[in-house]
């Protein structure tokens, strides 16, 4: 989930880079991001999460994911991260939330590590 073009372009051409991931399906809204996962019910392994989208937030995506199988992961990726904003979506069950200024490696080695169960 990612409302601007330019970043998300670019964030699904390094994620199939670095990290071995498929972009299925993005989303700019909450309805749009529901009805893609509706789509992919069962076959997605991780959304990535911004909080400030075109219309709706981030945290109204991750209350509509939980809850998921533990095989699906949840990342939110920001650039507000704050301290209280990660304690919110830790609490709406969040798998990690990344600054998006600070910390993209450690988000896209943990993209990277996710144990692809539909691979192969």
């Amino acid at each position: 989930m990612e409302d601007s073009q330019v970043i998300r372009d670019s964030l699904i051409q390094t994620l199939a880079e670095l990290a071995n991931t498929e972009v299925v399906a993005w989303a700019t809204n909450p309805v749009d991001a529901e009805q893609a996962l509706t789509e992919w019910h069962g076959q997605w392994e991780l959304i990535v999460i911004d909080l400030f989208l075109a219309s709706g937030t981030g945290l109204d995506v991750l209350k509509k994911i939980r809850p998921r199988e533990p095989y699906q992961k949840a990342f939110v990726l920001s650039n507000y991260a704050t301290a209280d904003m990660r304690r919110r979506c830790f609490e709406l069950s969040a798998d990690g939330v990344f600054d998006k200024s600070t910390e993209i490696e450690m988000f896209l080695d943990r993209c990277g590590a996710i144990d692809r169960k539909f691979s192969g």
